[in-house]
């Protein structure tokens, strides 16, 4: 058939219909194709079904190699990523027990460091770029010294809400850039971070790979049926659809209150992601549950399995519907701000590794790079490729270090102020402060393992 014929016939440009309909399509591939053994087998080697389809999501979209996808249906698609890191937030807390943290302070303090040392150094590493490194013929503009963190830290969702902002300030190119960095991001995470899991398996650096050998088959009588029990799956549906509830209830009653404030408060208030807020509420769900012993109503599984999928679709519909015009016309901005970000991700790590980490460097590391570079849903995917029985105990080191990381950074509290501080002070005094604020994590974090490792000599 010819697929010319079908898109002047108009097969493929109903938005809304074609879009969900292949939307649900891509979501049923996904479910089961990572239960296929060639799938497994390249989600071993570090490359996950999601990246796959994504880069052929890219290939069939408006400007792929086969163009399948209308505009139209990409530009649905591209509305997704905010909705599915909402459901990635309200799963994060709730479908696992709340960590009992002792004897994991000090590595959920080291982790904490390094996402403020990443965070900050980002809008370090942008403001340089942007004041030495770019021609004034790509026309730059102070408020681009944010794109690093708005789009590997912040993704999508906070790209949008700060492009807003960025309209506000007179940076009309500042949504567009901010979505084309969140996806650079994403591919970055996604590619490197696959790569970084091969390498590591194929060295033997990761300390989980021999034991996730001898455990995988511990119960291979275990089946998996999300659809075997419709009111499980409905009551765990609407918890979720609850921590989302309480994310938006907040986020409104903030911008409510925020009428009583001064205009620069107001600003900051409105310009609030609610993914922060989300994940409060996944938590708080969590703990009411276990303190009332219903925590019965919780199905683990089923909670992974929500989180897992939109991960996989996050991805997708981010990589699928990227503009890649607005890639084009910019390539140079996003090439260069793409580099030196992961320059300094790279750098960052490898100094915590090296000289802050010490057990399962490897696994702490690689979703802190997953995070950093494509916002929280990618490094959950390398951390679960990387380590699936979670035996490395990251996970609950990492969640219970995005409580409180998440509200300051990663379109958090300083993920929004930083447009309306360099509008206002000017982007050298907002480096400044920024090198500042990096520096003095890092010298924390070695002189504060260097004395906790000195005390138990």
């Amino acid at each position: 058939m010819n697929i010319s014929l079908l898109q002047n016939q108009n097969i493929f440009s109903n938005s809304l219909t074609i879009s969900l309909i292949g939307f649900f399509v891509i979501g049923f591939f996904l479910i089961f194709g990572r239960k296929f053994k060639f799938a497994v087998q390249l989600e071993r080697f570090g490359l996950p079904i999601a990246v796959i389809s994504g880069i052929v999501g890219i290939s069939i979209g408006p400007y792929g190699l086969i163009n399948i996808l209308s505009k139209e249906t990409t530009n649905v698609w591209s509305n997704f990523p905010t909705p599915l890191l909402s459901l990635v937030f309200a799963t994060l807390m709730m479908g696992r027990p709340i960590p009992n943290i002792n004897g994991l302070i000090r590595p959920i303090v080291n982790q904490f460091l390094l996402a403020l040392s990443l965070g900050f150094g980002q809008f370090l590493v942008g403001g340089l770029v942007v004041k030495y490194l770019l021609s004034p013929s790509m026309e730059t503009n102070p408020l681009m010294g944010c794109l690093i963190e708005v789009g590997f830290e912040g993704g999508h969702g906070a790209a949008t809400i700060i492009g807003e902002s960025f309209n506000k300030l007179g940076f009309s190119d500042g949504l567009d850039l901010g979505l084309a960095m969140a996806t650079m991001g994403l591919l970055s995470s996604s590619l490197l971070g696959s790569f970084f899991i091969f390498v590591g398996r194929t060295l033997g650096i990761s300390d989980t790979e021999q034991i996730v050998d001898k455990t995988d088959n511990e119960n291979p009588n275990l089946k998996i049926g999300i659809f075997s029990d419709l009111r499980i799956l409905l009551i765990n549906l609407g918890f979720v659809g609850l921590a989302i509830s309480f994310g938006v209830l907040i986020l409104n009653l903030l911008r409510y209150i925020s009428n009583y404030f001064g205009e620069f408060s107001k600003e900051v208030i409105l310009s609030l992601p609610v993914f922060p807020l989300i994940l409060i509420g996944s938590l708080l769900i969590r703990y009411i549950l276990e303190k009332t012993n219903n925590t019965e109503f919780i199905s683990n599984l089923l909670q992974r399995e929500i989180g897992i999928l939109s991960t996989d679709l996050l991805i997708f519909t981010a990589m699928a519907s990227l503009d890649i015009a607005t890639v084009l016309d910019n390539w140079r901005l996003i090439l260069v701000l793409t580099i030196f970000g992961l320059i300094w991700n790279l750098i960052c790590i490898a100094y915590f590794a090296y000289f802050v980490f010490e057990k399962y460097w490897f696994e702490r590391s690689l979703i802190e790079f997953g995070n950093s570079t494509g916002v929280v849903a990618s490094g959950l995917l390398l951390l679960r490729l990387a380590d699936p029985k979670n035996i490395s105990k990251t996970l609950p080191i990492f969640t219970s270090k995005q409580l409180f990381a998440q509200l300051i950074l990663s379109g958090g509290f300083f993920t929004v102020l930083a447009p309306l501080l360099i509008s206002k002070i000017g982007l050298d005094y907002w480096t400044e402060i920024c090198a500042s604020i990096t520096l003095f994590t890092i010298l924390v974090a070695f002189f504060f393992n260097k004395r906790f490792s000195t005390s138990y000599q």
